[in-house]
């Protein structure tokens, strides 16, 4: 199956989606946003690294920096934060250089490593649009964290393209479906943007009035 432009989702909500589904449909679905100093700390990285007219070369690699990626098999599109080309006996050709060069996309995160997989299989699906894009195989690329000011190597395996693929099959079901789903409150609803708008707490409760009654007593 193939999907059409018009259906495409964008790349950036997968980390939302392994992160919250509820997040990633109030975002994606139902259009709703919210700064914290998370958001604002990473759009800031994001900036410097999303600079189309920052392309280099430094000897045998070719640096681009917010590249557009999509991929018709998952229906999903983005920006590659950085993607360089190191020049390889075997890869791929580019237009207006010689020889061959090898994929490596590299996506920018503020903090340090997280111990769930959202950063990751995010990198794995921009990997999965560049496979498609030129007809490559991808095995590694990197996550570069603000916090320890360096790459994290990334194996691009099998088994996390495929629970990239499950995802984004979820994600689809969900957006043709407008379906918000509910939510489990827990110690990452802290950290979310969303969290006023949200409300998971509301989802504890037995019934609109037990939440009314707490807050009341909370005041």
């Amino acid at each position: 199956m193939e999907y059409r432009e018009e259906e495409y989702l964008m790349i950036s909500g997968i980390q939302h989606f392994k992160f919250c589904r509820r997040q990633w449909a109030l975002i994606h679905i139902e259009q709703q946003w919210a700064e914290n100093v998370h958001t604002v700390v990473g759009e800031l990285m994001h900036k410097k690294a999303h600079d189309p007219d920052l392309t280099e070369k430094r000897k045998d690699v070719l640096i681009t920096r917010a590249l557009p990626v999509s991929s018709r098999m998952l229906g999903i599109s983005g920006e590659c934060d950085v993607v360089e080309f190191h020049k390889k006996d075997e890869g791929v050709k580019l237009h207006g250089h010689r020889g061959f060069y090898e994929i490596y996309p590299i996506e920018y995160k503020k903090g340090k490593p997280k111990e769930s997989e959202e950063d990751i299989l995010q990198l794995v699906a921009q990997s999965m649009c560049l496979e498609e894009m030129f007809s490559a195989t991808i095995s590694e690329g990197a996550l570069f964290y603000g916090e320890t000011r360096r790459r994290e190597t990334v194996k691009i395996t099998e088994e996390l393209k495929h629970q990239v693929e499950d995802m984004v099959k979820e994600m689809h079901q969900y957006y043709e479906r407008r379906y918000t789903p509910r939510v489990k409150y827990g110690k990452h609803c802290n950290a979310c943007s969303l969290k006023e708008i949200c409300m998971p707490k509301i989802g504890k409760m037995s019934s609109v009035k037990c939440y009314i009654n707490q807050a009341l007593e909370d005041i």
